[in-house]
């Protein structure tokens, strides 16, 4: 059903997500030289906007992370896969953010003297693991419900 609570903890986890493809997440300052990391990858925030360092693995894992959470909704009739998508997808979440330190390491290995500045978008992910341990509780909670009117029949 749709119109339970955890519905609503995985669209806010959806929307969050799709905000984190393409927000900023993150600004490195080389000099006078701003540059843009996103989901993308690094791009030139001066001028003509340029992609310089392609990331499309975090953009892909992000998508994935929205597209997870967007088919859990549908799936209300199979609580225990609902809830193994959820932990799932928590788990892709703390991989966003092993790849992101990742790429931010290795561009600040490139580019010496570069100082990072993180964004609000960053502490997106970190919203939809709350918002998914909710979830999780809630739709443990809908199945416990349903195992212990089962059991008065």
């Amino acid at each position: 059903m749709l119109q339970r609570i955890q519905t609503v903890y995985l669209l806010i986890i959806v929307a969050l997500t799709v905000a984190t493809l393409f927000l900023p997440l993150a600004v490195l300052q080389q000099g006078d030289a701003l540059f843009s990391f996103d989901a993308s990858g690094l791009s030139t925030m001066i001028g003509e906007p340029e992609l310089l360092y392609p990331a499309w693995g975090l953009f892909a894992l992000t998508a994935i992370i929205a597209i997870i959470a967007l088919v859990t909704i549908f799936l209300y009739k199979k609580r225990i896969l609902q809830i193994r998508l959820c932990v799932f997808n928590a788990l892709l979440i703390f991989g966003f953010y092993g790849f992101f330190a990742f790429l931010i390491y290795s561009l600040k290995g490139d580019m010496e003297g570069a100082s990072v500045s993180v964004k609000i978008a960053l502490s997106f992910p970190l919203v939809n693991l709350i918002l998914d341990y909710l979830a999780i509780r809630n739709i443990g909670a809908d199945e416990a419900l349903v195992r212990s009117l089962d059991r008065l029949r």
